[in-house]
């Protein structure tokens, strides 16, 4: 029993050595890489700034379907990739829609 304590501190003793040694000679441990792409992503523009989109209209149903999940909820900023500003302004014109009946609260789906 303890010769196996022994030779497991000496096991140790000498991982520890070598890791010293790797580090008095420059060397690091490095990490292991992150999980993912690698690379970053870009900030999406806005869709409204960028084609220089005044008003947005609770009329134009076609222009805001695509800010519309399929269950019915508006779509969040991170997943539209609007400015604050038109988030806001789409977000008030898919409740007027709602109101009128140009646009379902919710859609019709499995329970």
């Amino acid at each position: 029993m303890a010769e196996e304590r022994e030779e497991a501190n000496t096991e140790n003793e000498n991982t520890e050595e070598s890791g010293r040694a790797a580090r008095s000679q420059g060397r690091t441990r490095r990490r292991p890489p992150r999980r993912g792409s690698g690379r970053r992503r870009r900030p999406r523009q806005c869709a409204f700034c960028v084609s220089k989109v005044s008003d947005v209209d609770y009329k134009q149903v076609d222009l805001l379907r695509p800010y519309v999940m399929d269950r019915g909820k508006i779509r969040p900023r991170r997943q539209t990739g609007l400015c604050a500003k038109h988030q806001r302004r789409v977000a008030q014109a898919i409740k007027r829609a709602r109101h009128l009946a140009l646009v379902p609260f919710i859609t019709s789906g499995r329970r």
